[in-house]
């Protein structure tokens, strides 16, 4: 695993990098194509609003190597707020080299030490297979639940 790698959080500076991550991992992931001028204005939104979520960065040297998106749900059953890791994306050429798992580890001592955090979940495609595998391996175990969404009529982010 390198170690040379700085986590931190994803700052404006940050924002055309955490776009092109997202444009790639929603073309691998779901064969999606994302309207750039929606993603980048999305991701632009986050890093202004801090009270939505964070990204957060893996950077090597100079250069942006991954990413991914903490955003917060209430859940009255635990009276705390879950954190929703979203939108991970590690470049090709550094995969299977721990820096996801370095941004895990991040996430979750930041949520122990936030009192106010109950626990961290995501959702990942059915058939990605290798992810759900790293998820297993770093301690998080599949639930009992089904996604469902229904955007309201208008809201256009692919192709």
């Amino acid at each position: 695993m390198p170690q040379d790698i700085l986590i931190r959080r994803g700052e404006v500076r940050d924002a055309d990098a955490i776009a092109a991550f997202n444009i790639a991992m929603a073309r691998e992931t779901e064969g999606k194509e994302l309207l750039p001028e929606v993603i980048a204005a999305g991701v632009r939104g986050l890093i202004g609003n801090t009270s939505l979520g964070y990204y957060l960065v893996a950077e090597a040297g100079d250069r942006i190597v991954a990413s991914l998106l903490v955003t917060t749900e209430w859940s009255d059953w635990r009276n705390g707020v879950f954190w929703w890791i979203q939108s991970v994306y590690v470049r090709p050429e550094w995969r299977r080299k721990g820096i996801y798992s370095r941004l895990y580890e991040f996430v979750k001592a930041a949520a122990a030490a936030d009192a106010a955090v109950c626990g961290f979940r995501l959702y990942v495609e059915k058939e990605n297979r290798g992810a759900q595998k790293t998820y297993y391996f770093l301690g998080m175990r599949e639930t009992e639940y089904l996604m469902y969404e229904e955007l309201k009529p208008g809201i256009r982010y692919c192709r």
